[in-house]
């Protein structure tokens, strides 16, 4: 796991490598252990290192193979890396590192673009032809690791992060008024290729671009399962979970592959404690996990330790409990926000954020849970989606999913920044309407997983744990599973208060207290009810004169949510307060005028 940047010039001009060099420095804690640049004609590239894998200097980065005349920079782990190496080497290959970054640059001499199908894992890469100037950029398919452009006639950048392309100078940061109609929309969520400023893009998942040195460019998007029942086990729950189980394993033996130990992120949770059986099941011992909580806040609990605690007992794991009191939370609240590539509404970044730190201190790569809610139907609205005939899923979406109508979400922000039409609304019939999906489920699913999903809770796992150098894998995107997910039968899925092929699945190898609990999530109750530290950083955020130099939100609208903090809620319960003032501190933390 690593930062990677770059810049393409096609107006024959050199490379600004003191821009580069910036962006380079801004990524160091994604990538703390070593720093590279290279430079050749038109194009610059820089690099920081995680090391994870090959920790000697022969995996430095940036790549340079001189005798196929290509150079890289790498952001992730190719899990298949082995396997791929001995592939290429009976093609007549010859290896100088033990590293996934060669096999990428000798994969892609082989293969070319298509390199990306040969690949499991999670990755962002740039690579270089030297004789052609031409750059090829690739991201995985589920979106885990992000890649952020911003260009003009003259250059195209590129970033691991949105702030790293702030540092090189002459990035458009006027809003985007669709991707702001997105975040009032979607709980904070702004999907590729969009952010929330007109001039930063994002390459979107399971796609690679091609850039030729005049500046034209072609993406190719290569990979999208179905979503629909083609599968050979039918209706048969026992067959189906036999086949996940399996699926499972192979996701998570593939995410050890490391030169450094692996831990997990044990919430308690029926997701992560999967995650440790299938660890202990496979011979580890001792596995290091880490639980965190916060104190009470208006008499809502801020831990499941209870259940933490259960499965470290159970597999005998290396545990580690970490309590914050909610002291800590303001200076956290405004380290996570600052962290944030995009401005991100959930609460539980500042969670993930906080323990990211601690976590850091003790292993460099840990598993978690993220994505099973979406990939197996987990959370409370997708019944709701379900029920509605396969040519109403849109609307069924919209009324299960959305924070408020177009109306009301118009009616918040400034004339100016209002879309005339129902932005969000377009997007999800677009997706519904494209062929595939058998179900109003299967729609949903294939949307959230696909779009919305590497946008919220992906982006958020990455950008809070890169911050402390830590590098997060999440077995349940492993492709294989994602995509037998794809086809399991909606009602194997939704039975059992969601996820049921998976609490079959646990019912089998943990404690049932675990798999039958009511669904938890990562608290943060001073965050969720705005206690008074909370509050009083809101209100110095919005009432600062950036902010009213801005005027992204109706006066009225900031008075009456600052006079009564948790009263104003969107459809779904999250705090409308925190979802306008999240927005502007970031905006704020990142010197955006």
């Amino acid at each position: 796991m690593c930062g990677l940047s770059g810049e393409v010039r096609f107006d024959g001009r050199r490379p600004d490598l003191a821009a580069v060099e910036r962006m380079t420095d801004v990524l160091e804690p994604r990538g703390p252990d070593g720093r590279g640049a290279w430079s050749q004609e038109a194009v610059a590239l820089g690099h920081r290192r995680l090391r994870i894998i090959d920790l000697s200097e022969r995996g430095a980065q940036p790549m340079v193979d001189a005798t196929l005349g290509l150079t890289a920079v790498f952001n992730g782990c190719i899990y298949n890396h082995r396997e791929l190496r001995a592939r290429l080497e009976r093609h007549g290959y010859r290896f100088f590192s033990d590293s996934d970054t060669e096999v990428v640059v000798k994969a892609y001499a082989e293969w070319g673009r298509e390199c990306v199908e040969f690949f499991v894992g999670m990755f962002a890469f740039a690579v270089v032809e030297h004789h052609t100037g031409r750059v090829v950029l690739g991201r995985d398919r589920l979106g885990i690791k992000p890649l952020y452009v911003t260009e003009d006639c003259d250059r195209l950048r590129f970033a691991s992060s949105l702030p790293a392309l702030l540092a090189g100078g002459g990035v458009d940061t006027s809003l985007d008024p669709v991707a702001l109609h997105q975040y009032l929309s979607w709980h904070g969520t702004v999907v590729a290729p969009r952010t929330v400023l007109a001039g930063v893009r994002k390459l979107p998942p399971a796609t690679v671009r091609v850039i030729e040195p005049d500046g034209t460019r072609e993406d190719h998007c290569y990979w999208q399962p179905s979503y629909t029942r083609h599968s050979d086990l039918g209706d048969d729950p026992v067959l189906w979970r036999e086949a996940v189980h399996d699926a499972l394993r192979t996701a998570v033996r593939r995410r050890t592959v490391a030169d450094v130990p692996v831990g997990v992120l044990l919430s308690g949770g029926l997701d992560s404690s999967l995650l440790v059986q299938m660890l202990a099941e496979d011979g580890y011992e001792d596995i290091p996990t880490f639980a965190m909580g916060f104190e009470e806040e208006n008499g809502e609990t801020g831990d499941e330790f209870r259940y933490s605690d259960l499965i470290a007992h159970r597999f005998s794991t290396d545990h580690h409990q970490l309590m914050i009191p909610s002291d800590r939370l303001p200076a956290a609240l405004e380290d996570a926000i600052g962290a944030m590539s995009e401005p991100m509404v959930s609460h539980d970044a500042v969670a993930f954020h906080m323990l990211s730190e601690q976590v850091s201190k003790e292993v460099k790569v840990v598993l978690c849970g993220q994505g099973a809610d979406e990939v197996f139907a987990g959370y409370h609205w997708y019944p709701q989606i379900a029920s509605a005939a396969r040519t109403g899923a849109d609307d069924a979406y919209a009324r299960a999913y959305f924070d408020r109508t177009h109306t009301d979400l118009n009616a918040m922000i400034h004339p100016d920044l209002a879309v005339g039409h129902d932005a969000s609304m377009d997007f999800v019939r677009h997706h519904m309407a494209t062929p595939g999906a058998d179900t109003a489920l299967d729609a949903a699913l294939r949307m959230d997983v696909h779009a919305l999903m590497p946008d919220d809770p992906v982006k958020r796992v990455d950008n809070m744990t890169m911050a402390w150098g830590l590098e997060a894998r999440v077995p349940f995107l492993d492709q294989d599973l994602v995509e037998l997910a794809a086809a399991c039968p909606p009602g194997l899925k939704l039975a059992q208060g969601g996820k049921a092929v998976l609490k079959e699945i646990g019912r089998t190898v943990l404690p049932r207290e675990v798999v039958d609990r009511p669904k938890g999530y990562f608290p943060v109750p001073a965050v969720r009810n705005m206690a008074p530290p909370v509050l009083s950083r809101v209100r110095d955020a919005l009432t600062a004169p950036e902010a009213r130099r801005r005027g992204i939100f109706d006066e009225r609208l900031v008075a009456e949510l600052l006079a009564a903090p948790n009263r104003h809620r969107a459809r779904r319960g999250a705090n409308t307060l925190w979802q306008v003032a999240t927005l502007e501190i970031w905006l704020q933390a990142h010197g955006i005028d």
